[in-house]
């Protein structure tokens, strides 16, 4: 049997309770070990207690010289990342004429200026082997704006060209780059029971199918991004759209 030691590592940035715990489990399960980075440091260690081969690091994507730092541990203790799956998120949702600027720079700091500071950190150990993934999970924020989303929509459609010019780039090096896109509602658990979910998280009255159908589930996104992880080389995606099937696009 492999030892622990032996498996190749992912590195998954932002760890919340939902998508990026359930992208733990199942890189973890996959075969990987796996370096976590999220600000909840509690949160990282019961992870870590949990999946065998799974690290904490706890760390604020936003700081650079921090996550510099934290890089340089991750490899002194693990080695360099074969995949990086970055799910890190800032967001801010009201109307263009109540956000502040200071707001719509931190969005972009922490959903594409941190993505392209990682990338330059790692990709170059991915290089030397010609192998490596590079995994980004967006949601339609990305493709088009909306109400509330002034703040928010241009970080993401940046941070999805970015991602492409990436995969331009290191994609003929033999480095995978995609984008996974989430078009749906994603079934958190920290709002607590239905009936105290805010109106936003729930079905429109006449929606016809159940809560269920309605919001995509972590454990499912992350079967979603492990898979295009996984991708022979000759048949590679770099835009990976997932839904529910009831959401109407």
């Amino acid at each position: 049997m492999e030892s622990v030691a032996k498996k190749p590592l992912c590195l998954i940035v932002g760890v919340g309770d939902a998508t990026g715990s359930a992208l733990v489990r199942r890189f973890g399960a996959g075969g990987y070990r796996v370096a976590m980075i999220a600000r909840n440091a509690q949160r990282l260690a019961a992870l870590a207690d949990k999946i065998p081969g799974a690290c904490a690091y706890a760390c604020d994507v936003a700081d650079f010289k921090a996550m510099r730092e934290t890089l340089d541990l991750i490899r002194a203790e693990m080695g360099d990342p074969g995949v990086l799956v970055y799910n890190a998120v800032s967001a801010t949702f009201r109307r263009f004429d109540k956000v502040t600027v200071a707001e719509l720079e931190t969005n972009f700091r922490v959903n594409t200026s941190a993505l392209l500071m990682i990338v330059q950190e790692l990709s170059p150990a991915m290089r030397k082997t010609g192998e490596g993934a590079i995994l980004v999970t967006g949601n339609t924020a990305a493709l088009r704006g909306v109400p509330t989303y002034a703040a928010f929509a241009p970080t993401k459609a940046a941070q999805r060209i970015l991602t492409q010019s990436l995969a331009r780039d290191l994609g003929p090096e033999g480095i995978h780059v995609a984008y996974i896109t989430v078009d749906a509602a994603i079934d958190v658990t920290w709002y607590g029971p239905e009936a105290q979910k805010p109106a936003w998280l729930k079905p429109p009255d006449d929606w016809p199918h159940r809560r269920a159908d309605f919001f995509a589930q972590p454990e499912a996104i992350a079967d979603e991004v492990f898979h295009v992880g996984q991708q022979h080389r000759s048949t590679w995606s770099f835009d990976h759209i997932i839904r529910p099937f009831a959401e109407t696009w």
